[in-house]
């Protein structure tokens, strides 16, 4: 063995930092069923919910903030 853990992999990590897009998505909408938040607790780092939640956070206000001006000045 390398000394690495299955879950250091490259493909792991993708796995898991889509895993995390999709329950900051979800999280966003207030939808989340009982058996994929507990996978998702085993499985997501705390800071990439952090950061995506704040980069998703950030898209949003911008795009609120695009739809109102395409409002205002229209």
């Amino acid at each position: 063995m390398n000394g690495q853990s299955p879950g250091d992999s490259p493909q792991a990590r993708k796995v898991s930092l889509l895993r995390t897009v999709r329950a900051v998505a979800w999280s966003f909408l207030g939808v989340r069923k009982g058996a994929e938040y507990r996978k998702d607790l085993e499985n997501i780092q705390p800071l990439h919910i952090i950061v995506i939640g704040l980069v998703a956070a950030f898209v949003f206000v911008a795009l609120l903030i695009a739809a109102v001006n395409w409002v205002v000045h229209a």
